[in-house]
Parts: structure tokens; C-alpha cells; sequence
């Protein structure tokens, strides 16, 4: 899916498929990608591995990014988003069920755009996922250089 405005990365199958589905009660249904770890997203950001063509893939808007992935720790992810140049500007969301301050502290470090605590409910998830979209859709105006 080169055409994404979202990507979507959490190991978890289950808060993946309710992000998603929260995300495209927003209208966006057709413009979510996932990834199901950190290798699989920086794959999907760079054009490499399943991702590599002809052409690089066009960025999405926005990455809402897992903070405890198994294969790769999100803030790696989050750390190798900011140091590649391509994606470097990337509107990055952690999505973390953890309040610790340690956690949020160290998003903010790597270059972290926002910080959000999963949702409990379902009802919460719609929410915040509502709230997430029309904040850095809708209303952000991003850089004109950026994708």
C-alpha cells in the first residue's frame, strides 16, 4: 500500500486490528497500513525488503508506533525514523500502554511527536483514535517540504 496516510505498527494482533478499526470509523479505512514490528515498519518507511520496487513508497502522514515491540524496541524504530533524512520529519504518535514517566521520557527524547496511552475500552479507543486523526489530519499543518 504506497498510498497510505497512516501506519499503523503494533505486534500485538488484537490492539492492531482495534486500532485499525477505530482509525477507519474516521473515514480512512482504505489508507491504513500496518506492520506487525518495528524491522517490517522501517521496511514499509524505506522501501526495503517486501517493500523494495521500482519506486520509493510515498510516506504517510502519521506513525502510530508501539513502544514495546518484541523483535525491535519502538524507540529504536522511533530513533531510526528520526536519523534517516527521508522520514526524519515524520509525525511519529507513541501508542504504549504504559504510564510510567521513564517511558514517556524517553519517547519525547527519541523525537517522539506525541504520546498516548492505549485505550481500556473500546468506546476510549474510538476516542482517542478520533482525536489522534483530526489533530495531526485535519487540523496540523504540516511542513511544506514533508512528503
Amino acid at each position: 500500500m504506497n498510498d497510505a496516510v497512516i501506519l499503523v505498527v503494533d505486534d500485538n494482533r488484537d490492539h492492531l486490528e482495534l486500532t485499525v478499526m477505530a482509525l477507519a470509523e474516521c473515514g480512512e479505512a482504505d489508507k491504513i497500513a500496518t506492520a506487525t514490528d518495528g524491522a517490517e515498519a522501517l521496511d514499509y518507511l524505506t522501501g526495503r525488503g517486501t517493500f523494495a520496487g521500482d519506486r520509493q513508497p510515498r510516506l504517510p502522514r502519521l506513525v502510530l508506533l508501539d513502544m514495546k515491540l518484541v523483535r525491535m524496541h519502538g524507540l529504536e524504530v522511533l530513533k531510526a525514523i528520526r536519523a534517516n533524512p527521508r522520514t526524519s520529519k515524520l509525525p511519529v504518535v507513541m501508542h504504549s500502554s504504559s504510564s510510567e514517566r521513564s517511558d514517556i521520557a524517553a519517547s519525547y527524547a527519541a523525537g517522539a511527536n506525541s504520546y498516548v496511552r492505549k485505550a481500556t475500552d473500546y468506546d476510549d479507543m474510538r476516542r482517542k483514535m478520533r482525536q489522534i486523526h483530526d489533530f495531526w489530519l485535519t487540523v496540523n499543518e504540516r511542513l511544506p517540504s514533508s512528503i
